[in-house]
């Protein structure tokens, strides 16, 4: 009996040591197995890594620069669309005389974080109402109205008012411009001749027609 436990002593004792050994040799294998670094190093942390949304956003200025329309008037940047009432193109001259003209400029001016690599200019429908009490017979005042819309020394439009109305003038093409960088100011005059066949029938009318311009990026 005596003689069975001292056996299973002996073993016992020889395992540990064994058991020992394995744990090491485990251990020296997994940092054989870990990157070292030298005593010399060197890195980069980059802390300010951020990307976001630009602006692009439309103000109309008259001759004077003292009126001003911007696209966020509608209410905010997420709409960016505005009516402008207080801008008149057309100069708003009520007594016109065959073969008179009315010139009138006004500027468009990107007022956003980002350039407008579209820009075009709409023309809306013409139409004719009276103007005063004594009104003359003719319904085509539209046809008499011919206008010539310039930038600087570019012509982008001749025509009657009702020619107009089915246009959509690319601005950036017709000034060969890749687009209109923020805080870019693009000059427009805009000039209104009453034609000289005009006669007595197209007295005391008036004609009225919106237009739209458009940036895009």
């Amino acid at each position: 009996m005596n003689t069975e436990l001292n056996s299973d002593a002996r073993r016992r004792g020889f395992a540990i040591p064994v058991i020992i050994a394995g744990a090491l040799s485990s251990v020296l294998l997994a940092f054989s197995m870990t990157p070292t670094f030298s005593a010399l190093a060197a890195s980069i942390q980059n802390t300010v890594n951020t990307a976001g949304s630009g602006t692009l956003i439309m103000q109309e200025a008259d001759s004077t620069g003292l009126i001003l329309c911007n696209s966020t008037d509608g209410g905010s940047v997420s709409t960016n669309s505005a009516t402008c009432a207080t801008i008149n193109s057309y100069g708003g001259n009520m007594a016109m005389v065959p073969g008179q003209t009315v010139t009138t400029a006004l500027t468009i001016k990107n007022t956003g974080t980002v350039t407008a690599s579209a820009f075009t200019l709409a023309g809306g429908t013409c139409t004719q109402s009276n103007n005063g009490s004594a009104n003359g017979s003719a319904n085509d005042l539209c046809s008499k109205i011919n206008l010539v819309i310039k930038s600087g020394s570019t012509t982008l439009f001749t025509g009657t008012a009702q020619a107009f109305a089915t246009q959509n003038l690319n601005i950036n093409s017709l000034l060969a411009s890749a687009g209109v960088l923020p805080a870019a100011t693009v000059p427009f005059s805009f000039a209104v001749t009453l034609d000289s066949s005009a006669g007595n029938t197209y007295q005391g009318l008036k004609v009225t027609q919106p237009m739209t311009f458009t940036f895009g990026a």
